[in-house]
């Protein structure tokens, strides 16, 4: 089974900027009562807003996502049904084994005795990676009727009303009183634009550097007019802001999403050059391979290292410490490879094994497919024979035995 090794590395960068995104913005400070308390250091380092234009890669996400449930759905042999009933699976298994595992987990630390703060907050960061689930698997159940739409209309017109949604979200945001509940519809409407161009790029479309540079160029553009009209810097949300990027996604995701993925298009090339290298294509693989795993975990993971640590009565900097300056940022850069260490170790443990079956390369998990090709089915014809190659039987000889050969030939087609 072949792959797209361009969208694999997509992906993989995509679940690796929201992974070490999240650990360098979250921030558990330990309490003189031993709880752990969340705190961020974009509050008192806005200067590093910028930062998370590189870390914050939904978008990406969502734009692999689009193009592996395409060109899985267009190469499935059965029906639609089937196809959408095993990608579900292989989206929600993973969850479900999360909130099992978590669920003991809070209920062997409350046995204990942890902190009622420190309980709150490994729950809220367990469970707040899973809102992602809603709108993809809304946007995979409506992976065929994108498709179709994509071919009839063009996409343009799939994509500007979704465009057209979040901005008058964002004016609803902006004129009604402070506290109003908005349905959350551009959850949907903000992550559908990077799908339906995964969608597209699927079934060949944007693949010229004009396409994908229109989309940089024009995304950044649109940044930039945003910013000057008043946005928040930061693409992710700041405790305390009024106003958030991304709970709910607001124009200025979209438009970060739509130069990320133009960007990522135009350095397709250097890419598949340097997947040519072994080390990066192992990594690539592995991420894809546990790719939603590695999603769902990376905070549970924070949260588990941070309160173990804690028990040690140490109070370490970086893991323990308020964010409030550089040093923090330092400190925290320094533990990034204990806790990438214990997410793999996770992450691995978690896998289904299957004792005497090998895995296929890039298989298992939710997105160990989903960039799949065509398989090269292998064409067996005579050269002397004229007309196109038809199914033919293909019977194993050996070059040294020319009878045997002879025989081959003359079976019929």
């Amino acid at each position: 089974m072949s792959r797209d090794r361009f969208v694999d590395a997509l992906r993989a960068y995509a679940i690796g900027g929201v992974v070490v995104g999240h650990w360098l913005v979250t921030g558990l400070v330990l309490a003189d009562d031993g709880g752990l308390h969340q705190a961020s250091p974009l509050t008192a380092l806005p200067g590093l807003a910028p930062l998370t234009w590189v870390l914050q890669t939904l978008g990406l996400f969502f734009f692999a996502a689009g193009f592996g449930s395409a060109r899985s759905l267009a190469r499935h042999p059965g029906g639609a049904g089937g196809w959408l009933a095993r990608r579900l699976r292989q989206l929600l298994l993973p969850a479900v084994a999360l909130l099992g595992v978590g669920a003991a987990v809070l209920l062997a630390a409350t046995v204990v005795g942890t902190p009622d703060d420190t309980l709150t907050v490994a729950l809220r960061l367990a469970v707040s990676p899973l809102w992602f689930l809603v709108p993809l698997l809304l946007l995979v159940a409506s992976t065929g009727p994108l498709r179709v739409a994509v071919h009839r209309w063009g996409l343009g017109r799939c994509v500007v009303p979704a465009v057209a949604v979040v901005a008058l979200a964002d004016l609803a945001v902006r004129l009604l009183p402070a506290g109003t509940d908005l349905p959350p519809v551009t959850v949907v409407a903000a992550w559908a634009v990077p799908y339906v161009l995964g969608v597209a790029h699927a079934d060949g479309l944007l693949t010229d550097r004009r396409a994908a540079g229109a989309l940089a160029g024009g995304g950044a553009a649109t940044l930039a007019a945003l910013l000057a009209l008043g946005y928040p810097v930061s693409a992710v949300g700041v405790p305390g802001a009024g106003v958030s990027n991304l709970n709910p996604p607001s124009l200025l995701a979209v438009a970060l999403a739509v130069t990320q993925v133009g960007l990522a298009l135009l350095a397709r090339p250097v890419l598949e050059r340097l997947l040519t290298r072994s080390l990066p294509h192992r990594a690539v693989t592995g991420a894809n391979r546990s790719a939603v795993r590695i999603y769902l975990w990376h905070q549970p993971v924070l949260v588990s290292v941070t309160a173990l640590t804690a028990r040690v009565g140490l109070t370490l900097p970086g893991l323990h410490t308020a964010p409030d300056g550089l040093g923090w940022v330092l400190a925290r850069c320094c533990w990034l490879p204990l806790l990438a260490a214990v997410l793999v170790t996770v992450v691995r443990a978690g896998q289904p094994g299957h004792p005497g079956k090998r895995r296929q390369p890039g298989g298992g998990g939710v997105t160990g497919r989903s960039a799949e090709c065509v398989p090269s089915t292998p064409q067996v014809y005579d050269h002397r024979r004229s007309g196109p190659p038809d199914l033919q039987e293909v019977i194993a000889v050996r070059d040294s035995d020319p009878p045997s050969r002879g025989r081959a030939d003359g079976q019929p087609r």
